[in-house]
């Protein structure tokens, strides 16, 4: 009886085993066919800064059935985006689906390379009161580098472990270039955020494939809805990315541990 049960284990494990396999070669055929057909697809580039509500977007799109661009791939292209003028990686990673939010879309200078890349895509700008945006990225980054208690110090951000160790550190450096005893420095991410919106306002406002929405805004997710040509499935925006939701999120996802 024992040696049955042995046994029985033993070809539900290899049961297990053939389906991960089979289910990973579905996924590298669904990202091959994807290359080869859906490649053509309009392109959606959410290129608002992070915590200005992308999340909300980028879930109301994935409703929608567009292929969103996988975040944790898009955060390690951090050091091509670091170097400014390499976009090859960026806009090859743009070929695995059909819409992109946050990093390194949300950074800036991205959208000038998209634009350039992508001249008839769909641009989504999403912006917020810039107080209430700066509240809300040094609040989130306290508790997932800061270890809860403090907006993150140089210290802090080099011995975060996110995509791998440093990858915080290098990020503040390529994104905002604080004055490094100074990490979250008020007036530099503000003079950023503004100029970032400010530029894509300027260069967008005769563009019909452009869109500036504040999520908060009741009429927005309708707006959404009519520049993508979709019937609403909401009256307004679901808001899924609260900071104390979405820590729970980043504690509890696998993608978050160090690599």
């Amino acid at each position: 009886m024992k040696n049955q049960f042995g046994v029985m284990h033993r070809v539900i494990e290899i049961k297990t085993a053939l389906y991960k396999v089979k289910k990973r070669a579905l996924k590298s055929y669904d990202d091959l066919m994807w290359r080869f057909s859906g490649n053509q697809k309009q392109k959606i580039f959410c290129i608002g800064h992070n915590k200005t509500g992308t999340s909300s977007l980028g879930f109301a799109l994935h409703e929608f059935g567009y292929k969103m661009g996988h975040q944790p791939t898009a955060e390690r292209l951090l050091p091509y985006y670091a170097k400014k003028k390499d976009w090859k990686h960026i806009l090859e990673y743009c070929k695995t689906a059909q819409a992109f939010q946050d990093a390194p879309f949300s950074w800036p200078e991205t959208w000038k390379a998209l634009v350039k890349a992508y001249p008839n895509a769909k641009f989504i700008l999403t912006y917020r009161d810039e107080e209430k945006w700066y509240k809300s990225i040094t609040s989130f980054h306290k508790i997932i580098w800061g270890q809860g208690i403090r907006v993150p110090n140089a210290t802090d951000l080099k011995n975060a472990n996110y995509r791998y160790k440093g990858w915080a550190w290098e990020y503040n450096r390529a994104v905002w270039n604080t004055p490094e005893n100074d990490t979250y420095n008020k007036e530099c991410l503000l003079d950023i955020y503004k100029k970032h919106n400010n530029e894509i306002l300027s260069f967008f406002k005769t563009n019909p494939n452009f869109l500036a929405i504040d999520v908060s805004d009741q009429d927005s997710y309708k707006k959404l809805c009519e520049f993508l040509g979709h019937r609403p499935l909401h009256t307004e925006f679901p808001h899924l990315n609260k900071t104390a939701d979405k820590v729970k999120r980043h504690i509890n996802d696998p993608r978050n541990k160090t690599l």
